[in-house]
């Protein structure tokens, strides 16, 4: 074997010691960066999450809402159809009745 000084052998110690503290020093850098991103995705998700719980919150109580607004509308329709009927009950004795006025003076004398 040959002769390696020792100024040879604690050149390649001292590189690489440094070599090894660099790639160190990278690694922690890149293990501190995704850390970061890996808060910034967390805090989204904690965003994300609370609205989508308030959204839900709100879409649970379409149904009951619709209930209620079905059950309004069914009214409002019944009362329409009773409207128009006596509105088509006014125009049919008006067509043929000449003295409308009388019909509902006479009609109030009888009650």
């Amino acid at each position: 074997m040959q002769n390696v000084s020792e100024e040879a052998i604690t050149n390649v110690w001292v590189i690489s010691l440094v070599l090894g503290l660099v790639v160190t020093i990278v690694v922690a850098i890149l293990l501190i960066l995704i850390r970061n991103t890996a808060r910034k995705i967390l805090a989204g998700v904690h965003m994300i999450w609370t609205e989508g719980k308030l959204v839900a919150n709100n879409t649970i109580q379409i149904p009951i809402y619709l209930t209620v607004t079905n059950q309004v509308v069914s009214k409002i329709y019944n009362t329409a159809v009773k409207i128009i009927g006596g509105a088509a009950a006014i125009e049919q004795h008006a067509s043929h009745c000449p003295g409308c006025p009388a019909c509902v003076l006479e009609h109030n004398k009888t009650k």
